[in-house]
């Protein structure tokens, strides 16, 4: 599903998640899974508690918590993916009450200034987020931010929920509300997650789903996870007895989605999130919210050809305890390209489904997808660029971190190959050290080899530079990371900037 980032429980979690009989599942328990899956994850220190709102007891207590968790993080050694510590969930909803035995908690404000101080005292390098907010409010944001700054505990990421029914139309105006916040008092504007959406009566709804994908890619959203309404252990409702359920395949077909995100614009209740990827010449189109017969038109599409083949798929409008085992092959058609666009009626179309168009030339396209962009893939502690030499516009650098598993550099691509065999996998990379440079190469969870770059002539950000190594790949899915630093590495030397990867 290429997952993106978790919520997960802290080490000594207390809380039972929905139907379980025991605690299970902090974050450091699964650290290995879902990296292997190419997923980061946020710790929620709060859920330390047996319930929630949250039993808090003491000031010491707590404390005693923080320096347990944050202290088993450290000792952590090969755990790469926490990319953060949530502090607390909800405070606006909930702090009072989870406090409401102890007079001297004090206030929300005081407990994030006091709380940040104390994880910065056993960790200075993770991350920390929030606030957590139940629901997006301007007062409470601008208190929070406010006291942030004046005690010089600014979170390296925002979080807020989206919880409503249909709060994806909202999603829009949150971001620009907090955005002018930060200018307002002159602080940077730094990646904003929303790690609770959709509601309890909605989130079964594969069309929802859709909304908040096309909603999140049009505000910058950095990632975004669906609420934890229901059973455990079926990822918020997209598994049911560990197989798929319909909202599934809608959440597959956006993770399927290569190349870049290009513009989409909603009709009505019709709404969706769409890639083009120009090495496989591919249209992947995420659609659905409406009723009846609509038609989709899809410009830009010259470089396909005169003519396209359209491929239409939709998802059954079952809930979480009903499996979909397959996507629905409503049809396939071919289309005449005119002035570079095609229009597709798609007719009786149910409202919570989710619809999907696949479009690719009729002859010519790859089988499989070869060329993955590290821009792309799961990028760790180093930075998605732009440069209009790169392959998609878009290369990874400053990777430059090692020796230290919260820190070190890495990207991690997920790649699905169709048959078991040895691949000869073609890096794009920049290096204008002017002497050779290394990173590791392991995938699959095997022993790292050592890749050698070459300098190149053309300068950063210019990723002239292509090396060819052997792969053994399963067929199927595979983890393939080049790291300047990581777990069981010694270190790359040099440094080195990432533009692509290609398999054949």
């Amino acid at each position: 599903m290429h997952v993106n980032t978790f919520t997960q429980p802290p080490p000594g979690t207390q809380q039972l998640g929905n139907g379980a009989t025991s605690p299970c599942c902090d974050g450091l328990q699964v650290a290995g899974k879902i990296t292997a899956a190419g997923g980061q994850q946020y710790l929620r220190l709060p859920d330390v508690f047996s319930t929630f709102p949250y039993n808090w007891v003491s000031w010491a207590d707590w404390e005693s918590k923080i320096k347990t968790m944050i202290t088993a993080r450290v000792n952590a050694t090969s755990t790469t993916n926490i990319s953060g510590y949530e502090i607390w969930n909800e405070p606006d909803a909930n702090w009072t009450t989870s406090t409401k035995n102890d007079p001297n908690a004090g206030s929300y404000l005081d407990m994030w200034t006091r709380t940040y101080r104390d994880i910065r005292a056993v960790d200075t390098l993770t991350p920390i987020i929030g606030p957590g907010a139940s629901v997006y409010d301007h007062d409470f944001m601008l208190a929070f931010l406010t006291n942030a700054k004046n005690t010089n505990t600014l979170p390296s990421v925002a979080v807020w929920h989206e919880l409503q029914d249909f709060s994806y139309q909202n999603v829009q105006a949150h971001v620009t509300d907090y955005r002018a916040i930060e200018d307002s008092l002159g602080l940077p504007h730094i990646p904003i997650s929303i790690n609770e959406y959709a509601s309890p009566g909605q989130v079964d709804q594969p069309s929802i789903g859709v909304h908040y994908m096309a909603s999140f890619e049009r505000a910058g959203i950095a990632n975004a996870e669906r609420a934890y309404w229901y059973e455990a252990g079926t990822m918020d409702g997209l598994l049911y007895n560990n197989l798929p359920t319909a909202s599934y395949w809608a959440y597959k077909w956006y993770g399927d989605q290569s190349g870049n995100v290009v513009q989409t614009v909603p009709q009505s209740y019709l709404d969706g999130v769409a890639s083009y990827d120009a090495s496989r010449k591919q249209v992947n189109v995420v659609f659905g919210g409406d009723s009846g017969s609509n038609t989709i038109k899809v410009n830009g599409l010259s470089g396909l050809g005169s003519q396209v083949s359209v491929q239409l798929s939709s998802t059954n409008t079952t809930g979480r305890m009903t499996n979909q085992a397959a996507p629905n092959a409503v049809s396939t058609t071919t289309y005449t390209v005119v002035n570079g666009s095609i229009t597709v009626p798609v007719s009786n179309m149910d409202a919570v489904a989710a619809y999907q168009l696949l479009i690719t030339p009729t002859t010519g396209a790859t089988s499989y997808q070869q060329t993955y962009e590290a821009e792309n893939a799961t990028v760790v502690n180093a930075a998605r660029l732009s440069s209009s030499t790169a392959s998609n516009g878009g290369y990874v650098g400053r990777i430059d971190n090692s020796g230290d598993a919260r820190t070190d550099s890495f990207v991690d691509f997920l790649v699905n190959v169709p048959t078991a065999k040895a691949y000869t996998m073609t890096i794009k990379y920049a290096n204008a050290t002017g002497a050779t440079a290394t990173q590791g190469l392991a995938y699959n969870g095997g022993g790292f080899s050592t890749v050698s770059y070459p300098p190149t002539t053309s300068g950063w950000g210019n990723p002239t530079g292509s090396v060819d190594v052997t792969v053994q790949l399963q067929a199927g899915y595979n983890m393939i990371r080049l790291a300047k630093g990581s777990p069981n590495y010694a270190g790359g030397t040099g440094y080195a900037e990432l533009d692509s990867i290609r398999l054949q």
